[in-house]
């Protein structure tokens, strides 16, 4: 399994798999220029013959605040560690870049529990990250849950360290 940026190519597969789960009512729907838009947060899942098998994205929120968006593993593929390896590898990303908090807006509460999350009050998180929510189909009635989880961030020593002269 490699996990990786998400390129160009790689949109039709994202736009495909997430609106599928969207029609089944597991997650929101993702238009192609959303994807293409937001293509440098989305992360890709990739078998070791190449093949697509899922994708995930951070969208930073604040200076230290982002949600994980999208979190989707092709049919067929579940239960193999993929969706939690795309969320592993998010959360790392989140870790270097000094986030210090990580929020979801999801109807899988058991999955993300199971990645470290807690459920939170929806109301507790800044009025910032609302702002994409009137181009959501479910606005003003939003029905998903969110969770948060703190980012685990080693301390990083500086190796600079000025020695007198």
């Amino acid at each position: 399994m490699k996990y990786r940026k998400a390129r160009i190519p790689d949109v039709p597969h994202m736009h495909k798999l997430i609106n599928d789960y969207a029609r089944q009512g597991q997650m929101l729907p993702r238009a192609f220029n959303s994807l293409y838009e937001g293509l440098r947060e989305f992360v890709v899942a990739e078998g070791q013959d190449g093949a697509f098998l899922g994708t995930g994205a951070l969208h930073i929120a604040w200076d230290d605040l982002a949600e994980i968006r999208s979190v989707a593993v092709v049919p067929g593929n579940e239960g193999r560690g993929i969706g939690r390896g795309l969320v592993g590898h998010v959360m790392q990303e989140a870790a270097d870049l000094g986030l210090r908090r990580v929020f979801t807006l999801t109807y899988q509460t058991r999955f993300f529990e199971r990645c470290g999350f807690a459920v939170i009050e929806k109301e507790t998180l800044p009025q910032k990250v609302w702002k994409e929510c009137v181009n959501c189909p479910k606005f003003p009635s939003c029905d998903e849950v969110a969770m948060l989880r703190l980012v685990e961030v080693e301390e990083q020593v500086d190796e600079r360290i000025v020695r007198p002269a």
